[in-house]
């Protein structure tokens, strides 16, 4: 059976990639700071008993080494990362440290002792920042704004640079904003539903949010797993945008959960000028035609009906 690695398996995206796998009949290894924790972490209760974890910190280039040299792995997909915006500027050397060094730890062992494995990179399109175009496509230059965005911009580029300078074949998936029901609060959509069914519950707190005009393609994850595998299926690796071609507001977000719950969202929402952010992309929304055409991959998601499920499933 393919023997795959997945770093960051205890996050959304790992857990259903893990799940996928599994059903496709691969022997699943993931990586997480605490292999103890993540065996009782609730994102992998599905897996329980038939992964095997190891214990890494992704900026360690001699625990990445040691792993990479001791266990053959057919896909590599390195999802773990310092995702959180506010926190890349409080800490921007440690955000630098996790994205950038622990990517280029990665590319290194594997061109040292596994240079047949293929490697998937999970990207972001904030590197795209303020794009002079929409949608942004393959081509889009990188333009970084904020501190997890340049570390992102920069770790795709090593990917793309030891494709080339070392013919590893690694790919870039250059990911619009993807939800699911394991998504933790840390992200706006994760805060947002988290709220509407606290609200729902009892609770009189409101819900306070900065900028409800930013504009976002919103994917579902466990399509998005789909796409990652898809393209380390292919003949010649390439990097890919893997969005829905569609923009939604952070309103309809608010909108869609708090009708989830029969309840008006203007009634609980305030805004706070503090939690803006000092650069903040308006609108990014993905082309993601060559993933279409390439993998035959596509998000059908319909927006209003995932945030209703995020959010009822909170209850």
């Amino acid at each position: 059976m393919p023997i795959a690695l997945i770093t960051g398996i205890t996050g959304q995206d790992g857990s259903y990639l893990a799940e996928f796998l599994l059903a496709q009949g691969y022997d699943v290894h993931g990586t997480s700071r605490s292999a103890q924790d993540a065996a009782t972490h609730a994102n992998l209760a599905l897996c329980t008993g038939r992964l095997r974890l190891h214990s890494l910190e992704i900026s360690d280039p001699a625990g990445i080494t040691s792993l990479i040299r001791g266990t053959s792995f057919d896909e590599i997909y390195h999802l773990a990362a310092q995702t959180h915006v506010p926190r890349s500027f409080e800490d921007p050397l440690g955000t630098c440290q996790t994205n950038v060094m622990g990517t280029v730890a990665l590319l290194e062992a594997i061109r040292t002792f596994q240079p047949r494995a293929l490697l998937f990179h999970a990207s972001s399109s904030l590197v795209f920042g303020q794009p002079d175009h929409a949608p942004q496509d393959e081509s889009t230059p990188f333009r970084p704004e904020n501190p997890y965005a340049a570390s992102k911009a920069m770790a795709a580029q090593l990917v793309s640079i030891y494709r080339k300078a070392h013919s590893l074949f690694a790919v870039n998936g250059l990911c619009y904003n993807h939800e699911s029901p394991r998504r933790g609060t840390d992200f706006v959509t994760g805060k947002i539903c988290r709220a509407a069914a606290r609200i729902r519950g009892g609770s009189r707190d409101p819900l306070v949010l900065g900028a409800i005009d930013a504009q976002r393609d919103w994917g579902d994850a466990r399509q998005f797993i789909k796409g990652f595998h898809a393209s380390l299926q292919t003949q010649v690796p390439s990097d890919y945008i893997f969005a829905t071609g569609k923009l939604h507001t952070v309103q309809d977000v608010l909108a869609a959960a708090f009708s989830a719950v029969d309840l008006d969202w203007k009634e609980w929402v305030r805004h706070d000028p503090a939690l803006l952010r000092p650069s903040e992309p308006r609108a990014l929304g993905g082309d993601p035609s060559h993933a279409a055409k390439t993998l035959s991959w596509k998000d059908t998601t319909h927006l209003p009906v995932l945030i209703r499920e995020m959010t009822l499933s909170l209850r």
